[in-house]
């Protein structure tokens, strides 16, 4: 009796590991699924919010896929609006079921970044974020919180993704990581961080406009010399350290482009667009009221501060830093960690151009540089498809992506999902 007693204790500590090991301690959320969200006091007074997307995919338990983290430009677009409900979540604004969305096959974690930004806030007593270090910082005292939270993760390969102005900030995010896991402060396992369409060198994505739209055949000679007076007219202001001024002569520069190119869109060149359509990333006025009502209804976020499609304040308070470039922090990451670095580029949007990323590649200054250098580009298919061409060598990777501008993931999620498998190698 004894024996078969003890059996008995025995085989239902057994199911109660095991239990805790299969289950996922989530709540329902929007799509399907269950998730987390909280906020994280990174500083006195100012709040990041996190959205974690449990994997959907057919696994006993979700550690058996990795992690991975989604930063949105900017500054100041939402994760937790355009990263989830137009880009990668299992569901769109409409409840339509999402066939790319990268929850199948990883979990993902939405951070509304920097502080201010989508539900993240800042109370009267603190203060935003005014450089892409802060801005980095942040992240990892957030990470520092979530991995308290939920233990499993610390085991789960971690991989940073991010596109446009997150090029800035998943770089310095993964390098301070890196160095906070090195000081014992916290432990994960990250493997790689990838930049979409990033806007890492300002003055080199500014640099290729003129270049880029005349081999296009979207200006002509004048309207490339006039693009291209203001270009060396705001890299002399970068030079000089005259980061507002070179912010200004942005719009500047912008403007020329629209009057020289009859309104071409400038995140994707050769999209069909309306005279009368006026776009302006992560400010979908649907977006904005599903949001405000459906989203903070469904996460009882009712009494927080109201969810923000773009908070011009989180720019104004980054001006400084907006044309700094960041490329010294993918240098630093390929010379001093282990992490693998990718880069990809819809070849059709000419905010963050193709040949102007192509150019900070080429400087960027590593041991296992010549790696890179000496590797040969090749093409990739998808179902027989030419979908682009793909670049490998000294832990830095490429992807040149066909039919997509500056929104990669909405406009050739075939690619785009390539991508995702090369560096999570989930399954």
């Amino acid at each position: 009796m004894q024996i078969n007693l003890i059996k008995n204790i025995i085989w239902v500590c057994a199911l109660c590991v095991f239990i805790s090991l299969t289950c996922v301690q989530g709540r329902v959320g929007l799509g399907p699924g269950v998730e987390e969200w909280d906020y994280v006091e990174v500083r006195e007074g100012a709040h990041l919010f996190y959205w974690l997307l449990y994997t959907t995919a057919n696994v006993t338990h979700f550690t058996e896929r990795p992690l991975v983290i989604w930063l949105q430009g900017g500054p100041g677009v939402a994760s937790s609006g355009s990263g989830i409900f137009e880009q990668l979540g299992p569901v769109d604004i409409e409840g339509r079921a999402r066939e790319s969305s990268w929850v199948q096959h990883v979990n993902v974690l939405f951070v509304d970044s920097p502080v201010g930004t989508g539900f993240a806030y800042v109370e009267e007593h603190g203060r935003y974020a005014r450089n892409n270090r802060q801005i980095a910082l942040d992240l990892v005292q957030l990470m520092e919180q979530f991995l308290k939270k939920y233990p499993a993760f610390r085991t789960v390969p971690l991989h940073i993704f991010s596109e446009s102005y997150g090029g800035k900030m998943a770089p310095e995010f993964a390098l301070e990581l890196h160095l906070a896991k090195k000081r014992g402060r916290l432990d994960c396992q990250l493997k790689s961080v990838v930049v979409g369409n990033p806007w890492t060198s300002p003055l080199d994505s500014v640099l290729s406009y003129a270049p880029f739209l005349l081999q296009a055949g979207i200006v002509d000679d004048d309207g490339y010399r006039r693009i291209s007076r203001l270009a060396g007219e705001l890299a002399a202001l970068v030079y000089a350290e005259k980061w507002l001024r070179a912010l200004m002569k942005a719009a500047e520069v912008q403007e020329e482009i629209s009057s020289s190119a009859g309104g071409v869109f400038i995140y994707n060149t050769q999209r069909r667009v309306h005279v009368d359509e006026v776009y302006r990333y992560g400010e979908d006025p649907k977006m904005s009221n599903f949001m405000r009502l459906n989203v903070t209804r469904a996460l009882g976020l009712a009494k927080m501060p109201g969810w923000m499609e773009q908070n011009s304040t989180v720019f104004e308070r980054l001006g400084q830093d907006i044309f700094k470039p960041a490329n010294h922090i993918v240098a630093r990451l390929l010379e001093e960690t282990p992490i693998q670095v990718g880069i990809y580029s819809g070849i059709l949007d000419l905010l963050c151009a193709t040949p102007g990323t192509v150019s900070w590649i080429r400087r960027l200054k590593w041991a296992r540089r010549s790696e890179y250098a000496k590797a040969p580009r090749t093409a990739f298919r998808i179902d027989g498809m030419l979908e682009g061409y793909e670049k490998h060598g000294g832990r830095l990777s490429m992807f040149w992506v066909f039919r997509a501008g500056h929104l990669v993931q909405q406009e050739n999620p075939a690619a785009m999902g390539y991508i995702l498998k090369y560096f999570t190698n989930y399954g």
